[in-house]
């Protein structure tokens, strides 16, 4: 191996239901407005015409049970429970069958967010990253393989902050299905395994502060847990 200047952060492993061996994360694709209501509560309406994406960084990304500091410059930090989606062979310019044979498994993460920046940066017609790419910024729970799951439209998601439920849908109103989304997002990138993509959140998204505890959860997939302590 070459010799490297300074040392490198281990590569975060999601566990996965009945395997001893971990999902090794690689790139965070995030689909962004993927519930029309979650759209409508921004102010905002879907782009029908096509799925739009931002991304987040691998080393950014946690496991369930954590426990996090509430992040640095914001005063409005918000929750989004999603379905994660991670690929396990590679595709590139897909079809609806080769979507669905590219899907390894699934899961439960949350997409936490500094709002109060995201909307600041893009008011000004400047890229998120500040609101959307943030240490502990991504939580995943442990995946189940898509031969033992389907995300059906009957599938209930939610999230709830101290025992209270904020989110609660269910997967019939993503806008853009599972296939939809490998089918666009793969004709701009070579998709391979390790890549994740989060499918977007429902309507009930909303601050949490230092204390908070968030749990989120998917019909029939391992649930989440994230707690905020006391800003660093």
């Amino acid at each position: 191996m070459t010799d490297r200047l300074f040392p490198i952060p281990d590569i975060l492993g999601i566990p996965v239901q009945g395997e001893t061996a971990r999902y090794p994360v690689g790139r965070i694709f995030c689909v962004g407005r993927n519930y029309a209501a979650h759209a409508a509560e921004m102010g905002h309406e879907v782009d029908r015409e096509a799925p739009f994406y931002f991304t987040k960084s691998a080393s950014n990304a946690v496991l369930t049970g954590a426990t996090v500091p509430y992040p640095p410059g914001t005063e409005n930090f918000h929750h989004e429970m999603e379905l994660a989606v991670a690929i396990g062979r590679p595709v590139f310019k897909a079809t609806s069958a080769q979507a669905w044979d590219a899907v390894y498994a699934y899961g439960c993460a949350l997409d936490m967010t500094r709002r109060d920046l995201q909307i600041r940066e893009r008011n000004k017609q400047r890229p998120w990253d500040l609101g959307k790419d943030l240490e502990n910024g991504t939580v995943f729970a442990p995946l189940t393989r898509a031969a033992e799951w389907a995300p059906d439209d009957s599938k209930r998601i939610h999230l709830s902050v101290n025992s209270e439920f904020r989110q609660d849908a269910s997967l019939q109103e993503l806008i853009w299905k599972i296939d939809e989304i490998i089918c666009h997002l793969s004709g701009y990138y070579h998709l391979r395994p390790g890549d994740l993509i989060l499918t977007g959140t429902p309507a009930g998204v909303g601050p949490v502060v230092a204390g908070d505890t968030i749990e989120g959860g998917i019909d029939g997939l391992a649930p989440l847990r994230l707690t905020l302590t006391e800003a660093e």
